[in-house]
């Protein structure tokens, strides 16, 4: 059976340009969002490289911290916490409103599951800070 196709020069495709998504600024968020994992991919390497350099014995890692420790790279961590911490939160809005939480029939507010979560994110963070401080001396 032959399945009939309309012609290609009849579609439509609409024409936009590259920099539609800063027409509106929920789009310039969405795009930020999006760009996020940019950073947070290339600090997941530099962590796995990192790892790797632990298993090539304290002279390489000791070398490998130091130069962790450039301005530069201080710089890019930052701004890698920045978009994690956007991230985080722009995923808790959204998980609110995806998948509601039932307490037997009643449905929670969405905004104390943000807020729930919110505090769950504080208080592990604070828990690592805490376990950081403790370790480091």
């Amino acid at each position: 059976m032959s399945e009939i196709r309309p012609d290609k020069s009849k579609l439509y495709y609409p024409k936009m340009p590259a920099t539609w998504w800063l027409k509106r600024p929920v789009y310039v968020l969405f795009m930020l969002r999006e760009f996020s994992s940019v950073f947070i991919a290339i600090f997941l390497v530099t962590f796995l490289i990192q790892v790797y350099q632990l298993t090539r014995g304290p002279e390489a890692y000791a070398d490998f911290a130091r130069r962790l420790a450039s301005p530069g790279w201080i710089i890019f961590h930052t701004i890698a916490l920045f978009f994690a911490l956007y991230h985080s939160i722009t995923w808790f809005y959204s998980s609110a409103i995806v998948l509601p939480v039932r307490i037997g029939e009643t449905e929670l507010p969405r905004s104390w599951v943000v807020v729930l979560n919110l505090a769950l994110l504080t208080a592990v963070s604070l828990v690592v800070l805490l376990l950081f401080i403790s370790l480091r001396g």
